[in-house]
């Protein structure tokens, strides 16, 4: 249940409320009207839902991923490092997601010249290959997209990129997961103890492929990562491995829910695609409105640099706020008649991939991977039809399916 004071600006919904999670957007209507800067009791966070406040906040260098390069733990009242996350916190300590300049200036540099345009196009036929592969392993009966379709592809290009063995798949999947569980609303013990050891076992599997990069170089991401250089700078071990590890979990985990999604709202509000298939420009269009209508990541935390006030909240240094980046494409006052699904929508505000420094690195590929995928998915079976109403993955912050069960119709 809902409840919001716009007086007060306080908000109580459990974020683990199936009814909320499954479809969060009539809640983010609701507040977007009514009072889009909340204290969300359940997260004990001032929230921002609109647009353009969250585009800014996005961009308001007073606000950073990272506290502890201007604040000790001591200043900040921190307790010191918890020793049964020692391993993942490891690997996010030197995550380009989670640094600040000139750290991250450096790292993103070096990082960048990896996803360079005519790098990310030469991916295009793989990823067609991979598409058509797949499909033509689709069986008669209804099956699960996510499972044969929507999860391969991401997975297998990464590993692809990386230059690891594609049978290493599965393995990857199975860290990833562990380890994105950490960002979610309300993790356990045993959630934490599961993601610091599959940071450790990730962690050991690309040092060991690294070792073996720099013998042997080949042409895959992490020999260009290797050789990466700047002013003569280059990542170190720790970075190269957290460089690689942030590749995955962010772009695979992320990518998945966005084409599932996709797929579940052409076929939920029967999109006419021949115009979309058609034309790169119309599909490139299809993907944002995707994107901006139902994104697959709904939440981002910043910290206050400083001692600071924002909307007339006084944040001392080291509180925190979150951004509902769920709600921004949902907001009237940036996407006219926001609640409908409009493909050919000319002007698509939406905050998927962030914004400012910390724009997603990996968002030219995300967008190939999306208007590959989906153009092969609907040239090679256009009667699909959803079989039964997809489940949604109780994970509110990565909003996703967790099983679309489609059909072929003949």
């Amino acid at each position: 249940m809902l409840r919001l004071d716009p007086v007060t600006r306080r908000l109580s919904l459990n974020p683990r409320d199936p009814q909320f999670y499954q479809d969060p957007y009539g809640a983010y209507a609701r507040i977007l009207a009514e009072c889009p800067v909340v204290f969300w009791e359940e997260l004990g966070l001032w929230c921002f839902f609109a647009h353009d406040e969250v585009n800014q906040l996005l961009r308001d260098r007073r606000f950073g991923r990272e506290i502890l390069h201007v604040a000790s733990r001591e200043q900040l009242g921190w307790p010191s490092p918890a020793p049964h996350t020692r391993d993942f916190d490891a690997i996010d300590a030197h995550s380009m997601l989670e640094r600040e300049p000139p750290v991250h200036t450096r790292l993103r540099g070096l990082v960048s010249r990896a996803f360079v345009s005519r790098r990310v196009e030469a991916l295009r036929p793989a990823i067609e290959r991979m598409a058509h592969t797949l499909i033509d392993t689709f069986p008669d009966e209804p099956f699960d997209l996510i499972a044969h379709y929507a999860t391969p592809i991401p997975v297998r290009l990464i590993a692809q990129m990386l230059g690891v063995p594609e049978s290493m798949a599965p393995q990857l999947l199975q860290w990833s997961h562990a380890m994105v569980a950490m960002y979610g609303v309300g993790r356990t013990f045993a959630v934490e103890v599961q993601a610091n050891e599959a940071a450790a076992e990730f962690g050991d599997f690309i040092r060991a492929t690294v070792a073996a990069r720099r013998l042997a170089p080949g042409n895959d991401l992490l020999s260009a990562l290797i050789e990466a250089e700047e002013q003569g700078d280059r990542l170190s071990e720790a970075e190269l491995v957290s460089t690689a590890i942030l590749l995955l979990n962010a772009g695979h985990e992320a990518t998945v829910h966005a084409l599932g999604n996709a797929v579940h709202v052409v076929l939920r509000h029967q999109v006419d695609l021949r115009e979309a298939l058609a034309g790169d420009e119309a599909m490139a269009q299809l993907v944002e409105e995707a994107l901006r209508f139902t994104p697959p990541l709904h939440l981002f935390k910043r910290y206050a640099l400083q001692d600071l006030e924002v909307q007339g909240i006084r944040l001392k240094q080291g509180g925190q706020i979150a951004l509902v980046l769920g709600a921004t494409g949902r907001d009237p006052r940036v996407n006219a008649h926001p609640e409908h699904f409009d493909p050919a929508r000319s002007a698509c505000a939406h905050t998927s991939f962030g914004a400012g420094i910390h724009f997603c690195v990996g968002a030219p590929l995300a967008r190939l991977e999306l208007q590959c995928a989906l153009r092969v998915l609907f040239t090679r079976c256009p009667q699909l039809a959803l079989a039964e109403e997809p489940s949604v993955l109780d994970s509110w912050h990565f909003h996703g399916l967790d099983r679309l069960m489609v059909s072929r119709l003949p």
